[in-house]
């Protein structure tokens, strides 16, 4: 099936067309993976993006449930997108998150996707922003990208949606782990998760403190408590991220967050066709020239970065 074929069913409403697409963009070749998304662009921009990070048993699948409960009880449409970790042998998602949601598996207005990392750092897969890409052109209203639960690179979610929430749960790390991990930066909204626990009253505590004691910014990161299972604070949480949402319009954020958005996207896309041009034109030899130099002392790493890119100029004229 063409990609004009599969837009023509996307745009009909068809889930079919949602899954060959993202099939598209994380399976297909370089030339594959352009064409589609020069010609989702332009539909694309009008999902609200929620990213979704914690450490691995946190709850964040059922808290992705109860998300989707929560917006669906809205009427509104929601596409998830569940990152695992990649199968050393198959390349394949692990986890299988969509086990998980079961109780939305028949429901038109939902469509949940996993995705394998592939061995991609951070989180998440290569192919994310492109399938994020696919289910705003879609039509959903709502975007929600659970990440693997990877640590510090976590963070790379961040970069991706417009509202981040970092779970936690009693039991699984205390505050101060969060803190050195580097994702008090990056969390737009806390959530304690399983607060049924003991515990959890002390890690919100804690992670109140710390926040107070940062540097004051406009927006003030909540802490809220859930007990996802129940649906125990998800309301809350719902109010949270539409607060949030009208902090980053008002303020100009929301803008400046998808230009930052559209720039790393760019970048990444850029260095990929430079890696993959290197290998065409033949300069894995040269490199493995200049890096025999750069390992014996005898030239400078920037020296030989110079020496690479002015063949790759040279090379395409």
């Amino acid at each position: 099936m063409t990609l004009p074929d599969l837009l023509e069913r996307l745009r009909a409403g068809d889930q079919r067309a949602v899954a060959r697409l993202i099939s598209w963009v994380e399976d297909g070749d370089r030339d594959q993976l352009r064409e589609a998304a020069e010609a989702l662009n332009p539909a694309a921009g009008r999902a609200q993006v929620i990213g979704l990070t914690g450490s691995p048993g946190v709850g964040k699948s059922t808290l992705a449930g109860a998300l989707v409960a929560a917006y669906r009880a809205k009427g509104l449409t929601v596409g998830v997108l569940a990152v695992d970790p990649s199968s050393p042998f198959t390349g394949g998602a692990l986890l299988g998150d969509r086990v998980r949601m079961q109780r939305h598996a028949l429901d038109e207005g939902v469509y949940i996707r996993s995705m394998a990392t592939r061995g991609h750092l951070g989180g998440l897969a290569w192919a994310t922003p492109q399938a994020v890409r696919v289910l705003d052109a879609a039509g959903c209203d709502v975007v929600l990208v659970e990440t693997v639960g990877v640590g510090q690179a976590e963070v790379e979610v961040a970069g991706l949606a417009d509202t981040t929430l970092v779970a936690l749960a009693p039991g699984f790390g205390d505050a101060v782990q969060v803190a050195k991990a580097g994702i008090l930066e990056v969390a737009d909204v806390f959530v304690v998760n399983k607060a049924d626990r003991d515990g959890a009253e002390v890690v919100a505590r804690d992670l109140r403190q710390m926040l107070h004691l940062g540097a004051a910014t406009p927006w003030q990161v909540p802490v809220l408590l859930t007990v996802a299972e129940r649906g125990d604070g998800v309301a809350q949480l719902v109010e949270a991220i539409a607060a949030h949402r009208a902090h980053l319009a008002s303020s100009g954020e929301l803008e400046r967050r998808r230009r930052h958005r559209a720039a790393r996207e760019i970048e990444e896309v850029a260095l990929a066709s430079l890696r993959t041009e290197l290998g065409e034109l033949g300069h894995g030899e040269a490199l493995d020239t200049l890096a025999e130099q750069v390992a014996a002392g005898k030239l400078g790493p920037y020296s030989a970065a110079d020496q690479l890119l002015a063949g790759v100029r040279d090379a395409s004229g």
